[in-house]
C-alpha cells in the first residue's frame, strides 16, 4: 500500500497518479518573476512563464542552463483577458503566481497603460481564476508596501494605507479591492503580498533599485550614487518569491499581508555591501532623503497563514547577492 503525506501530496492524476503542479508566473522575466521559476524548480514542479517582454538577461542570470530548458515561456499580454485564459487550459495550469506589473517610474511615464497592465491585468487573472477553480484553488498576487504613503504611522497597520504616495501604490491599492470582492462575490481566495524594498540579484529596475545597483557596481569593482536613504524595510528576492509560490498552493479568504523582512538604514545597507567588497569602501554615497512610505510595516499575517517565512540576515542575503554578480 502506498502511503502518501499530507505535505508530499500535489495533485492527483484522473489515474490517481501523483503529479507535480503547472504554475503559472506572470511576469517570470521580471526580477521576482525569475526566481519565481527558480523556487517551482527547486519544489519539483514544472514553471509556466508568462510575460510580453523579451529581456531574458534576468533569467539567465538566476537560472541554471538545466533550469532554464525546463521552464516554458509563453509570450503573452496580461491585458488581454482571452489570451491568459487559453494559456491557462492549453497548459494544464494548476496554480497562478501573478507577478507581472510596471513599476513606479513607467507608471508614472503613462499613467494609462499602468492601468491597464496593473489594474486590468490584474482583474483578469481573478476573472479567469474565477472560472477554473475546479482546477486552480486561487491566486497569489504581488502588492506593495507602496499602497501606504508618508502619513502613514510607522510601523504602518497591515490592515494597509489608504493614501498612497504614488499613481502606482494607487494601482496597488486597487488590486487590494479586486481580490476582496471577487472572493466576497465569486469566492476566489487569494493572498496578497506587499514586499517593500525588494533587494537581490536581478532586481535593476524601479523606484527601489539603487541598493541592488550598488550591489552590482561593487561587484565590478565600481562605486555607486543611491538616489534615496533612511530607514526602511528590506526583502531579498528569493525569499520573497518563495513566499508567492507558496502562498499559490495556499490561498484562503482574501488575505493581505506585508512581507516580514528586516528593517535596516541605508548606512547599514552601504557598511554591509563594503563588508562584502572591502576594495570599494567609501565609494557608495546616497541621498538622506528617505522613500514616501513609513519606515516599518507591521507583518504578520503572511506567517499565520504560511508559517516561517525565513530570510538570510541582510549581511548574508548582500554577501550572496555580490557573489554572484561576481561569477555572472
Amino acid at each position: 500500500m502506498l502511503l502518501l503525506h499530507r505535505g508530499d501530496l500535489r495533485h492527483l492524476g484522473r489515474q490517481g497518479r501523483l503529479l507535480s503542479e503547472r504554475v503559472l508566473i506572470t511576469g517570470v522575466l521580471g526580477c521576482l518573476g525569475s526566481w519565481a521559476a527558480k523556487a517551482v524548480l527547486e519544489h519539483g514542479d514544472e514553471p509556466v512563464g508568462y510575460d510580453l517582454g523579451d529581456a531574458t538577461h534576468r533569467l539567465e542570470l538566476i537560472l541554471t542552463p538545466a533550469e532554464r530548458v525546463r521552464l516554458t515561456l509563453v509570450r503573452g499580454d496580461i491585458t488581454d483577458l482571452d489570451a491568459f485564459a487559453r494559456t491557462l487550459d492549453e497548459h494544464e495550469i494548476t496554480r497562478v503566481v501573478h507577478l507581472a506589473a510596471l513599476q513606479v517610474p513607467f507608471c508614472r511615464a503613462d499613467p494609462a497603460l499602468g492601468a491597464r497592465v496593473n489594474v486590468v491585468g490584474t482583474v483578469n487573472v481573478f476573472e479567469a481564476v474565477k472560472e477554473r477553480l475546479d482546477r486552480i484553488p486561487g491566486v497569489a498576487y504581488a502588492s506593495s508596501a507602496a499602497v501606504y504613503g508618508p502619513g502613514d504611522p510607522s510601523p504602518a497597520p497591515e490592515s494597509g494605507g489608504t493614501a498612497p504616495a504614488t499613481i502606482y501604490g494607487v494601482y496597488k491599492l486597487a488590486n487590494e479591492g479586486t481580490a476582496r470582492l471577487y472572493h466576497a462575490e465569486s469566492g476566489v481566495p487569494s493572498i496578497g503580498i506587499r514586499p517593500y524594498v525588494v533587494y537581490g540579484p536581478g532586481r535593476d529596475q524601479g523606484m527601489t533599485s539603487d541598493p541592488t545597483q550598488a550591489m552590482a557596481a561593487a561587484a565590478r569593482g565600481e562605486g555607486f550614487a543611491i538616489g534615496y536613504g533612511g530607514v526602511a524595510q528590506y526583502d531579498y528576492a528569493p525569499a520573497v518569491a518563495r513566499a508567492f509560490v507558496r502562498a499559490a498552493s495556499a490561498p484562503a479568504g482574501a488575505v493581505v499581508a506585508n512581507f516580514p523582512g528586516l528593517s535596516a538604514s541605508m548606512q547599514e545597507v552601504v557598511a554591509a555591501i563594503e563588508a562584502a567588497a572591502p576594495e570599494i569602501a567609501g565609494q557608495i554615497s546616497w541621498q538622506e532623503t528617505p522613500l514616501p512610505f513609513p519606515a516599518t510595516v507591521e507583518a504578520h499575517a503572511l506567517e499565520d497563514a504560511l508559517g516561517s517565512v525565513p530570510q538570510p540576515s541582510l549581511a548574508e542575503g548582500i554577501g550572496e547577492t555580490i557573489e554572484l554578480f561576481r561569477a555572472s
